[in-house]
């Protein structure tokens, strides 16, 4: 997987700052100090740069660059806009800013005594991602190796107490290897990413304590699980789900999260437009979320029981596969007529929550999926969907996102919506039409989950892969959802010594 930048932690030496190469960055606060050390031009030249008009424009969390500074090696001076106090998502933007900057060059931070050093350190990690696994030339044209697990660099915190500085920050890169596994997997291309090897990459998360099986399709068949079945029978990837549990909060009933895991969706025999179709190996990002909290709740040691469980299929237009007008049987029983072939992935989700809840008794459910593009039309890139049975459990999942900066915006269920999904020949059908797309496919979700069981759906589609950059990742999978997750668990679920 792709390597999280190397980051290293010392104790303030303003000595040998003039010899250093790479980069230096100096979080600047409110009172614009400059840290000793620095050689008396680039202390000049830091004074005159405060002083000027481009530093009042800079706003918090950004910075401003002094290319090749006088009196220092270093080929940049970076001035990042810190106050104090500040908040999280301030702080991680700070620390964005120097990673986007980063490149294959080592960097200083100069962060003095600074309180959020640490969420610093974790928006460097989380904006220095780079997916260069199929790179095989530089941007010169020349040879380069192809090497994904390669650091880009490597960065050195200069911070008053360091010792401390980087017990904050071992959560921090716990999460930014999770966020960095479901980036990961959301960018590989389908033929590498097939079903198999998306399992396989989850059975070797065992090394890190997680239990975790794999179902095959015949052990699928055998639960009844028709209607995910039905989605994957016209690829010559078998469907699988893959559960994975973290067992680290005593004997209490878990929180599950459970992930649409479409590696590759032409529509089926409802095929899409080809324009734009390539970027449809993005559909498995909701079971990409699952697998990324659940690595970083194992690197963490969470003291909470969280089980994941994951869909894995594929959408193919075969002469075996799935027609539209064809009825299936869901393991909950119900039966489903398939109106589209390309409203796959809350066939797939109905049958993995129906076992959960059957298998594990959870005490709440939390379910991803880039679902539909609906979502996209009522809320663009920057909010995910968010629809809930339970009010408290909805809040709390709100709170968690805007506390880690990820855009979250609930949207309404309700009765009055059955009917554009209730089906002349069966239980229920797929899809509603265009109407309120969204919150139709939640509404079919809901039909899946127990009576009392506190559920919320996630709508992923809008951000999993948006079309550019965003504040914390560069262009490509965002991993949207694995801090929002991991923070829920953390002030919901996990219990307190």
């Amino acid at each position: 997987m792709a390597t999280p930048v190397e980051i290293s932690f010392t104790a303030t030496d303003g000595a040998g700052l003039a010899a250093r190469k790479g980069r230096i960055a100096i979080l600047v606060s409110s009172a614009g100090r400059v840290p000793a050390g620095l050689p008396r031009a680039a202390r000049e030249a830091v004074n005159r740069a405060l002083a000027s008009d481009a530093w009042k424009a800079v706003k918090p969390g950004k910075a401003l660059d002094l290319a090749f500074p006088a009196g220092l090696q270093a080929d940049a001076l970076q001035l990042v806009s810190l106050p104090r106090p500040t908040d999280v998502t301030t702080a991680r933007k700070a620390g964005a800013s120097i990673g986007a900057g980063l490149g294959k060059s080592e960097a200083l931070v100069l962060a003095g005594d600074h309180p959020m050093a640490a969420e610093v350190a974790l928006g460097l990690a989380l904006r220095a991602y780079d997916f260069s696994a199929y790179k095989t030339k530089k941007s010169d044209g020349d040879e380069a190796e192809a090497d994904v697990d390669a650091p880009r660099g490597r960065v050195t915190f200069m911070h008053r107490d360091p010792e401390a500085l980087a017990r904050k920050a071992a959560d921090g890169a716990a999460l930014a290897e999770g966020v960095f596994f479901t980036r990961d997997l959301v960018n590989e291309p389908a033929n590498v990413l097939t079903t198999s090897d998306f399992a396989d990459r989850l059975l070797a998360m065992q090394e890190l304590g997680l239990e975790v099986e794999v179902l095959d399709e015949d052990e699928l068949a055998k639960l009844g699980m028709r209607a995910l079945l039905g989605v994957g029978q016209g690829s010559e990837s078998p469907s699988k789900v893959v559960v994975m549990r973290w067992n680290g909060g005593g004997d209490e009933a878990p929180l599950a999260l459970v992930g649409k895991g479409v590696v590759f969706d032409t529509g089926g025999i409802s095929i899409k437009p080809a324009a734009g179709m390539e970027e449809m190996t993005m559909d498995m990002g909701g079971a990409g979320v699952v697998a990324g909290v659940m690595r970083t709740l194992a690197l963490r040691r969470a003291k909470a029981n969280v089980v994941g469980l994951v869909g894995l299929v594929e959408n193919m237009p075969d002469g075996k596969a799935q027609r539209p007008g064809d009825i299936v049987k869901s393991m909950k029983g119900d039966t489903i007529e398939v109106i589209n072939t390309d409203a796959e992935g809350r066939l797939v989700l109905a049958d993995v929550l129906w076992y959960t809840q059957q298998r594990f008794n959870p005490s709440a459910i939390v379910d991803l999926a880039t679902l539909t593009g609906a979502v996209i039309i009522a809320l663009g890139h920057e909010n995910a969907g968010v629809f809930a049975n339970d009010d408290k459990f909805a809040d709390q999942l709100l709170a968690a996102a805007k506390a880690e900066g990820e855009g979250a915006w609930r949207l309404p269920i309700s009765p009055a919506y059955d009917e554009l999904i209730n089906s002349r020949l069966a239980d229920i059908k797929n899809t509603g039409g265009r109407p309120a797309g969204s919150i139709t496919a939640a509404q079919f979700l809901h039909r899946f989950i127990g009576k009392d069981v506190p559920w919320i759906h996630l709508d992923i589609a809008g951000v999993a892969l948006p079309p550019g950059a965003t504040a914390l990742a560069p262009k490509g999978a965002t991993g949207w959802g694995v801090m929002t997750l991991n923070r829920l668990v953390r002030d919901r679920f996990e219990t307190k010594a």
